[in-house]
């Protein structure tokens, strides 16, 4: 009866599938058979309501609205192991863009930074690498010296540079994350996030700093070692085997994990037709699978999803303004509006109401919120955005009002 039922489910897809054009009439491939990846199993995934991944924790989120399409276990706590560099690699960036370090910086490897094992480029004791070079060498090699080298340079200690992400994560609302250090090599039981923080985190990195992706996308690259026993090569390798694997996608990024604790993990990033996605993977049951279950989860999400950017919302008024040294104010937009379609939307109908009071009273801020752009899509509204002050306008005073009525008396005259 089971084998029945199974025989029997996979000739009523493969009949859905003839309809849609997918394959021949005679199919009556079981289920269990169906090849991971394929358009088959992409169909039978949107019929049974999401695809199947051997991992027990995964999201997938489209990384401009921060939509989450697809989740499996998704708060679920475990150990990251070196997917922890990509909250490390938020820090470094974060550190360049404030002026606190730059790119060029000169950054010496202290013994405690040297002894670290795992994922390594071979740091010495002592030797010194630019800043950049030792990005290099955590998002290629995902290099365990590296990290702590910069963390320290940065923070001074380690320790000081682990409070600083977790105060990040916490700033973020990663509320699944603890981290105990700053590269994954930690066995703590405390270490720990969640599928949808990495997707969180991801997101901060991809969409701050987007800069990242000129060395996520490294296949291949060397680094040089200056030390007193003299000058030798380093080959960097990506651990991302996915940017090397067939798809009918641009791969990324971004950082792959794997320790005995937190067995294999990814956060893998790709862009295609302008919609850019973030496949989260946690404890997949060996290294072929985080690759495998990413692509599935990815391949799903580009069936199914389709992106509504607003790139030219309508010009904007002036607005009069009451009781202020100037009778109006410009606006703007606070951003660029994105819309996450699932279901085939046809975004030519999308309506856009601009709902602005018909004046207002000063003072008024810089960036100060008067109204809104709101989108309507068959009847329902699908979001909005703000739209600010772009200008500051003081309140006006006895002299204004006095200056005023001398100015429009000469006019008069």
């Amino acid at each position: 009866m089971k084998n029945y039922g199974k025989y029997a489910l996979a000739w009523m897809l493969s009949l859905g599938l003839v309809l849609n054009g997918f394959v021949p009439a005679r199919s009556e491939t079981p289920p269990s058979a169906i090849p991971a990846g394929s358009r088959l199993a992409q169909a039978a995934a949107a019929l049974s309501g999401g695809p199947e991944i051997a991992a027990p924790s995964a999201v997938l989120m489209e990384a401009s609205t921060g939509q989450v399409i697809y989740e499996k276990g998704a708060d679920e706590q475990r150990s990251p192991a070196s997917i922890t560099k990509i909250m490390t690699l938020i820090l470094i960036f974060d550190a360049l863009e404030s002026g606190k370090i730059r790119m060029t910086d000169q950054v010496v490897t202290s013994a405690y930074a040297k002894s670290m094992g795992g994922s390594q480029v071979f740091l010495e004791e002592g030797e010194t690498q630019t800043v950049e070079t030792l990005i290099k060498c955590i998002v290629i090699a995902s290099g365990n010296d590296a990290s702590v080298a910069m963390a320290e340079y940065i923070a001074g200690d380690e320790g000081t540079f682990v409070q600083m992400m977790n105060d990040r994560a916490e700033g973020l609302g990663m509320t699944g994350t603890h981290f105990e250090d700053c590269c994954g090599l930690t066995e703590s039981p405390a270490h720990l996030t969640t599928a949808r923080d990495i997707a969180i985190m991801s997101r901060e990195l991809i969409n701050r700093y987007p800069q990242i992706h000129n060395y996520s996308t490294i296949w291949m690259d060397t680094i040089t070692h200056v030390t007193k026993q003299g000058t030798k090569e380093f080959g960097l390798a990506n651990t991302n085997k996915l940017l090397k694997m067939a798809t009918n996608f641009n791969v990324t990024g971004l950082k792959t994990g794997s320790t005995s604790i937190a067995k294999y993990c990814l956060s893998a990033t790709a862009e295609k037709d302008g919609v850019r996605l973030i496949a989260s993977i946690m404890a997949a049951p060996d290294y072929k699978a985080r690759f495998a279950d990413a692509a599935v989860l990815l391949n799903y999400g580009y069936a199914n999803c389709r992106l509504y950017e607003d790139k030219e919302p309508p010009a904007l008024p002036l607005l009069p303004v009451t009781g202020g040294v100037e009778a109006q104010v410009a606006l703007k937009y606070g951003g660029t509006f994105s819309y996450l379609g699932l279901h085939g939307e046809d975004f030519t109908l999308v309506e856009k109401n601009i709902v602005l009071p018909d004046h207002i009273e000063a003072p008024v801020g810089m960036d100060q919120q008067i109204g809104a752009i709101e989108y309507v899509l068959g009847g329902n509204k699908i979001g909005e955005m703000p739209i600010l002050a772009d200008g500051e306008v003081e309140e006006a005073g006895y002299l204004d009002y006095l200056k005023e009525f001398f100015e429009e008396w000469r006019v008069g005259e």
